[in-house]
């Protein structure tokens, strides 16, 4: 009986040792390895800074569009606006309402700008969005 225990014991031994096939990790600081870590991705009430790049990358395709004076394209990149805002408008509202009103209205300008082929409206209105979405508090 003593010995299918010692046995037993052997078995699950050696069973989780050969779990362990890997070296710990070195708390040594002068390890050169790259750490991987891995980040969830933050919902969009918690972190809008996210869409601050995204928000500016449409803008600028926008008005890069208008200036070639393809208002067709203008107008399909300028859509993309609405679904990146979509994302980050809760945030922004909550860190400045001012700065949240001026985009909203920026963007009936934007619109209306493109819906009526008018270049010049068009790209101020598109600058002065710009300045607004850079100058969204960072807390």
């Amino acid at each position: 009986m003593r010995f299918k225990f010692a046995l037993l014991l052997c078995a699950i031994g050696l069973f989780s040792l050969a779990g362990c096939t890997q070296p710990p990790a070195s708390s040594d600081s002068g390890s050169t390895e790259p750490i991987s870590v891995s980040v969830a991705p933050a919902s969009p009430s918690t972190s809008t800074q996210d869409g601050y790049p995204q928000l500016l990358s449409v803008v600028s395709k926008t008005q890069a569009a208008v200036e070639a004076n393809d208002f067709a394209k203008a107008q399909q990149e300028f859509d993309q606006f609405e679904e990146v805002w979509s994302q980050v408008e809760d945030g922004i509202q909550e860190k400045s309402s001012e700065t949240y009103d001026a985009i909203e209205q920026d963007m009936e300008q934007v619109t209306a700008a493109l819906r009526a082929s008018q270049s010049d409206q068009a790209i101020a209105a598109l600058q002065k969005m710009n300045d607004h979405i850079q100058n969204i508090p960072q807390s």
